[in-house]
C-alpha cells in the first residue's frame, strides 16, 4: 500500500495549491472583467464575458488536478433527469461548508453552465475573490436580519432589486444560478436555533428563491434540487476535513425538476396565498432533502474506510 502523508500536511499543501490556482485565475478574470467595462458594444462585452467564463472553468480544472494529485476522491453525482450545458437552470442545495462551492463546480462542470452563486455582500471585499466573483456576474446580497427588515421594510427591496438586476444579465446567456436556500452554512448552534422540524438542515428561506424564479422564469429550463452529503468530519470542520482528504467519499444526489409555473412563479411579496403555497412547497422539498441526508449519511458511514488504494477515482 502506498504511503500517504499525514492528513494535516495534505491539508496545508492543498490549501497552498488551491490559493495559487485562485490567485492566477482570479487575476485573469478580473482583468477581463475590467476590460469589459471599457468595451463600447454589447456584442464585445458578451464576448468578454465568455472569456471570463473560460478562465473560471480553467480554475475548476486546476482545482480538480489538485484534488486528484493529493487526494483519492470518490465523489459521486447521482443525477435524476437530464442536463444540457446550453440551457439555463436554477440550482437549490443545502449548505454545509465553503467546500460546497468547490464540489458543485467540479461535479457539474461540463454538465450544466458555469454556476453563479448568491453570495453575501461582505465577500465582495475579499481580495481577488470578491472582484473575480463580480467579474463573472455573481450576485452579492446584503442578507439583512429579520429584525432589521422589521424595523425598516425598505431593506427587503434592496435584495429584490439586486436579484432582478443580476438576473437580467443572465437572460443573455445559459447559466446555472445557485441558491443556498438556508441562507447560511449549517453548524450545530444554528441547527439548534433554526432547524426546527429538520434533523440535518436549517429552515429554508423562501423569499430570495421566489424572487429569483420570478426574475428568470422565461429563461429557465429546469430546477436542480441538489443534496450534498459529506462523511462525518470527525471533530474537524467540514472544510478542513475536506482539504485534508478526509472527505474523499461524498455524494451529491440531484434531481432535475420542470419549472411548475403555477407553483413556483408568482407575486411572493404581494400575494399572501401564493406566498403560503410557495413556502409549503419549499418546506416539503426540504423534508425530502432531510430524509435523503439521513439515508446518505448512513451509506457514507458504512463506506468510509472500506476502499483500497486501487479503487478507481470517480468524478
Amino acid at each position: 500500500m502506498r504511503h500517504r502523508p499525514p492528513a494535516p500536511l495534505v491539508g496545508v499543501i492543498t490549501l497552498i495549491l488551491l490559493s495559487a490556482s485562485l490567485s492566477l485565475w482570479a487575476s485573469l478574470i478580473i482583468l477581463a472583467g475590467l476590460l469589459k467595462l471599457l468595451l463600447p458594444t454589447a456584442a464585445l462585452r458578451a464576448a468578454c464575458t465568455r472569456v471570463t467564463l473560460l478562465f473560471a472553468r480553467a480554475w475548476v480544472h486546476c482545482n480538480r488536478a489538485v484534488f486528484r494529485l493529493l487526494h483519492r476522491p470518490r465523489w459521486q453525482l447521482r443525477l435524476r433527469g437530464r442536463l444540457d450545458p446550453g440551457r439555463s437552470y436554477l440550482l437549490i442545495a443545502n449548505h454545509r461548508s465553503w467546500a460546497d462551492i468547490l464540489v458543485l463546480c467540479d461535479l457539474f462542470d461540463g454538465r450544466a453552465p458555469f454556476p453563479r452563486f448568491f453570495l453575501k455582500r461582505q465577500l465582495l471585499y475579499v481580495p481577488l475573490l470578491g472582484a473575480a466573483c463580480w467579474a463573472v456576474d455573481m450576485p452579492f446580497m446584503r442578507r439583512h436580519s429579520a429584525e432589521a427588515v422589521a424595523r425598516n421594510p425598505a431593506l427587503r427591496r434592496q435584495d429584490i432589486e439586486t436579484t432582478r438586476r443580476v438576473c437580467e444579465k443572465y437572460r443573455e446567456q445559459p447559466v446555472t444560478v445557485v441558491n443556498f436556500v438556508e441562507g447560511t452554512r449549517l453548524d450545530p448552534a444554528k441547527q439548534a436555533h433554526n432547524g426546527q422540524g429538520f434533523q440535518h438542515l436549517l429552515r429554508p428561506k423562501s423569499g430570495g428563491l421566489a424572487f429569483a424564479l420570478a426574475a428568470l422564469a422565461e429563461h429557465l429550463d429546469g430546477l436542480i434540487d441538489a443534496t450534498i452529503a459529506y462523511a462525518s468530519p470527525d471533530g474537524h470542520s467540514v472544510l478542513w476535513s475536506f482539504l485534508c482528504g478526509r472527505q474523499n467519499d461524498l455524494i451529491v444526489e440531484a434531481e432535475v425538476l420542470p419549472i411548475d409555473t403555477a407553483r413556483m412563479i408568482g407575486d411572493y411579496e404581494g400575494d399572501p396565498a401564493f406566498r403560503a403555497a410557495f413556502q409549503a412547497w419549499i418546506n416539503e422539498r426540504w423534508r425530502i432533502k432531510d430524509g435523503r441526508l439521513e439515508r446518505l449519511g448512513r451509506e457514507l458511514a458504512a463506506r468510509v474506510g472500506t476502499f483500497s488504494d486501487s479503487t478507481p477515482q470517480n468524478r
